[in-house]
C-alpha cells in the first residue's frame, strides 16, 4: 500500500522531471495514478499536475520544455487518447485525438508542431471512420468464432486478431485530424508484418529522424513463421509525407530503443541476433545518419546485457544501466567504441530508467533508484563522485521505520565449475542465535535475474516477515553473469539448475548456521515454477513447495503455450524427432517419486504458461495421493494483479508455510471456509 513512484521524463533543457505517483487501493475505484513535477536541480517538494480518476502513460516533452504529451482515457473518451498539458501556463490538458483505437507511445515533432503516435487498426481501414465500420460489422456477427491459418494465435494473456499496429501523425492545429502513415504501405500488407510483442502490447517503438522528414520503427515480415524459425525484425525508416519504408541497416534480429545523438548523425540502438541459441545477448550498437548502411557495436568486447543506455549532449559518451550479481550498475563508454568503465555499483539496489537532456546547458544524468529495503525514488547522478542525490523521497521516511534489511551477497563454486550467486534476506527482529526455516525462492526466465529491488509479485520481506530466512540462487540460464552462462540450459533446462539449487541450500547450511535445513520450502512461478515441479520429482528434502504456472510437462507445454520455436531450441528439436530431454526432463515423468506437499496456482488467462500444465500436476499429485491444494485465478493471466488477489494469495501461502514448516493449523477448507 505504500506509494509507487514512476520512472523519470525530463524536460530537453534538463530543468525540471515529471513523474508518476500511484495510490493503490485494495479498491479498484480508488486506487489514484497522477503525474508530478520536481525540479531536476533540487531544493524544491514536487508538485501535482494532473488530479484525474485514470492514470496517465507515455509521457513525453515537447522540444521547446514548455508542454508534455500523455495518454489516458478521460471521461467521454473511449479509449486512450493523446492529451497535451501546458507546463509553463498550467490548466487543463487538451486532447488531440478522439479515436475509436487506442493511441499509446506519443512523441513530438522536433519542431513541436506534431505528434506521432501508435495504434492498432483493422486491415483494410485507411481512417477512423473505416476502423469504427470494421469493429461494428464483428461486433453485430450473429456467431461468435476466431478463426486462424497461421501462428501465433495468442500471446501472454490474449488472442490475437487481425488488427495489425501503425504508426499515425497529428497536427496540433485546432481541428487536426490524424493521419495513417504506414498502414498504406507495401510493407504494412506484407504477409507477416506486425511489431515486436511487450507482455501487454506490440509496439513499434517508433522515433521522428532528427529532420522530422521520416519515422524510424522496428517491425517484421517474418510473425508467420514463429511456428518453425527465430523471428527476425529491423529497423525501418518511413517517410512522413508518403512513400514506402525501406530498412536502416541490412542487419535482422532483436533492436529495441531507437535513439538519435543530439547532432542527429547517429542512429543508436540495443541490438541482439537471431541465431539458434536459448539467449543472444543485446549489444549496444549504431549506425550512420541519414546514410544508414551497415552497423557497427560500440560496446563490442562488452559480456554483458544493456538494459538502458543514453547519450551525453556533445555526442561522445553513452552512459548504460547493467543488471549484475542482484544489482543495476551504471557504466560509461566513448560512442566512438570501447570495452564501458564501472561508473557506479551501488552499495545496494540498483538504478532504472536513466535519463539524459539532450539540451541542457550542463551535462545531467536523472534516474530512478531503489533497493529490496527502499521503494523507487527520483535522484540526480554526479558520475565523478560516484553517488546520486534523492529529488524526491515520496516513501524514504515509510520506509526508515520497516524493520527490514538488505541482502546478504555470497558466491560458491558448482559442481560443474560455474560461479553462482546468490543472496541471502533475513525476517525482521532476527536473531542469529535462533534457527530459522528456509524458503529457497526461484525466480523465472530463465534468462532474468534475482534482483536487489521490492517486488510486488513475490516481496522477499513479506514473505520472510513470520520468521523465515530466504535464499535467492541465479541458477545457470540467468542474466547478468555473461552471454554463455545464460545460454548453457540448452539441451538441459531443469536438471543442471536444480542441482545447483540444492548446491546453493548446501552452500548455504554451512554458512549460516541459523538456518534450519530440516524445515525447508520452495516457492517460484514460471520458469521458477519449473523448477519447483522439478525438486518435486527429484528431492524429498522439502517440508512443502509452492508452484505458481509452473510448466511439469515439456510436451504439452510446448503443444499449448504461445511460442513453440523456442522451445524446440532449448530441447534439441521437435518432439517427435526423439531428444531424450523432452522426457527426461520432464517433472511428470518421475511422478511415482513424488511425496512432497505442493500448493499449485494459476491465472486462467495465462497463455505462456497454459492452465493445462497446472492441471496435469494438480491430477497427479491427486493421483499419488501427496498433499495438494489448487488455486484457479479466473481474472489473472501470468501475474496475480487484482489487489484482493494478491492478498489472498499471500493468506494462502502463508498459512501453507506455517502448516509445514511451523507446525501451524492446515490451510483453510474450501467446503467451510474455516
Amino acid at each position: 500500500m505504500m506509494k509507487r513512484v514512476g520512472s523519470p521524463v525530463v524536460s530537453p533543457d534538463g530543468k525540471w522531471v515529471v513523474f508518476s505517483i500511484t495510490e493503490p487501493s485494495y479498491e479498484p475505484d480508488k486506487a489514484v495514478s497522477d503525474l508530478w513535477l520536481v525540479p531536476a536541480a533540487g531544493g524544491a517538494a514536487p508538485r501535482r499536475l494532473t488530479n484525474t480518476k485514470a492514470g496517465e502513460g507515455g509521457v513525453a516533452w515537447s522540444p521547446d520544455s514548455g508542454s508534455i504529451a500523455f495518454t489516458t482515457r478521460r471521461e467521454g473518451d473511449e479509449a486512450d487518447q493523446v492529451y497535451v498539458l501546458n507546463i509553463a501556463q498550467g490548466g487543463e490538458a487538451r486532447r488531440i485525438t478522439s479515436l475509436s483505437t487506442a493511441a499509446a507511445n506519443p512523441q513530438w515533432r522536433p519542431d513541436g508542431q506534431a505528434i506521432l503516435f501508435e495504434t492498432m487498426v483493422y486491415p483494410g481501414a485507411a481512417d477512423d471512420a473505416a476502423n469504427r465500420k470494421a469493429a461494428a460489422e464483428k461486433k453485430g456477427r450473429k456467431y461468435n468464432v476466431r478463426t486462424y491459418e497461421h501462428f501465433p494465435i495468442r500471446y501472454w494473456n490474449e488472442w490475437l486478431d487481425e488488427r495489425l499496429p501503425t504508426i499515425e501523425v497529428v497536427g496540433l492545429e485546432p481541428g487536426a485530424k490524424p493521419k495513417d502513415i504506414l498502414s498504406p504501405t507495401r510493407l504494412a500488407h506484407t504477409p507477416g508484418f506486425s511489431g515486436p510483442e511487450g507482455e501487454t502490447s506490440i509496439s513499434l517503438s517508433p522515433v521522428w529522424s532528427p529532420d522530422g522528414k521520416e519515422v524510424v520503427f522496428s517491425a517484421t515480415v517474418e510473425r508467420w513463421n514463429s511456428a518453425f524459425s527465430e523471428v527476425n525484425y529491423q529497423l525501418y525508416r518511413l517517410p512522413v509525407d508518403g512513400g514506402e519504408a525501406t530498412p536502416v541497416t541490412p542487419a535482422k534480429g532483436g533492436f529495441r530503443a531507437p535513439t538519435f545523438s543530439a547532432d542527429g548523425k547517429t542512429l543508436y540502438f540495443n541490438y541482439a541476433p537471431r541465431t539458434e541459441e536459448v539467449y543472444n545477448l543485446a549489444r549496444f550498437s549504431k549506425v550512420a545518419w541519414p546514410a544508414g548502411g551497415h552497423m557497427t557495436v560500440v560496446a563490442k568486447d562488452f559480456d554483458r546485457e544493456p538494459e538502458r543506455f543514453q547519450i551525453t549532449p556533445d555526442g561522445k559518451t553513452a552512459y548504460i544501466l547493467v543488471p549484475e550479481s542482484g544489482k543495476t550498475n551504471l557504466y560509461s563508454v566513448p560512442t566512438a567504441g570501447g570495452k564501458p568503465a564501472l561508473v557506479i555499483e551501488p552499495a545496494t539496489g540498483g538504478y532504472g530508467g536513466l535519463t539524459i537532456p539532450q539540451k541542457a546547458v550542463k551535462p545531467e544524468l536523472i534516474a530512478a533508484w531503489s533497493s529490496s529495503v527502499s521503494p523507487q525514488e527520483i535522484v540526480r547522478i554526479d558520475p565523478a563522485a560516484g553517488k546520486h542525490v534523492n529529488l524526491t523521497n515520496v516513501d524514504t521516511a515509510e520506509a526508515a521505520n520497516i524493520d527490514w534489511a538488505p541482502p546478504i551477497h555470497f558466491d560458491f563454486t558448482s559442481a560443474g565449475g560455474r560461479k553462482i550467486h546468490n543472496m541471502i534476506f533475513l525476517p525482521p527482529n532476527f536473531d542469529p542465535s535462533k534457527k530459522y526455516p528456509l524458503l529457497v525462492f526461484i525466480h523465472g526466465g530463465a534468462a532474468s535475474m534475482n534482483g536487489d529491488a521490492i517486488s510486488l509479485r513475490w516481496n522477499y520481506h513479506l514473505l520472510t516477515a513470520p520468521g523465515y530466512v530466504m535464499l535467492m540462487s541465479d541458477y545457470t540460464g540467468s542474466i547478468g553473469y555473461g552471454e554463455k552462462f545464460a545460454q548453457q540450459i540448452k539441451l538441459d533446462p531443469l536438471k543442471t539448475p536444480g542441482l545447483e539449487i540444492d548446491q546453493a541450500v548446501n552452500e548455504a547450511l554451512k554458512r549460516y548456521a541459523y538456518i534450519d535445513g530440516t524445515k525447508m520450502c520452495a516457492l517460484g512461478a514460471s520458469y521458477g515454477g519449473h523448477l519447483v515441479n522439478w525438486l518435486e520429482a527429484t528431492t524429498t528434502r522439502y517440508k512443502c513447495l509452492v508452484s505458481h504456472a509452473g510448466e511439469v510437462d515439456l510436451l504439452t507445454q510446448w503443444g499449448t503455450s504461445d511460442g513453440i520455436y523456442g522451445r524446440e531450441v532449448t530441447n534439441g528439436g521437435p518432439p517427435w524427432e526423439g531428444n531424450p530431454v523432452w522426457r527426461d526432463q520432464s517433472p511428470i515423468s518421475y511422478a511415482k517419486n513424488w511425496k512432497t506437499p505442493m500448493l499449485l496456482s494459476i491465472g486462467e488467462r495465462d497463455f505462456r504458461v497454459p492452465i493445462n500444465n497446472t492441471l496435469e500436476n494438480w491430477s497427479t499429485l491427486q493421483r499419488m495421493k501427496v498433499p495438494s491444494r489448487l488455486l484457479v485465478w479466473p481474472d489473472a493471466w501470468h501475474w496475480i494483479l487484482k489487489p484482493e488477489d494478491s492478498r489472498h494469495f499471500y493468506a494462502e501461502v502463508d498459512r501453507w508455510l506455517a502448516h509445514y514448516l511451523k507446525g501451524g493449523p492446515p490451510p483453510i477448507d474450501p467446503a467451510t471456509g474455516k
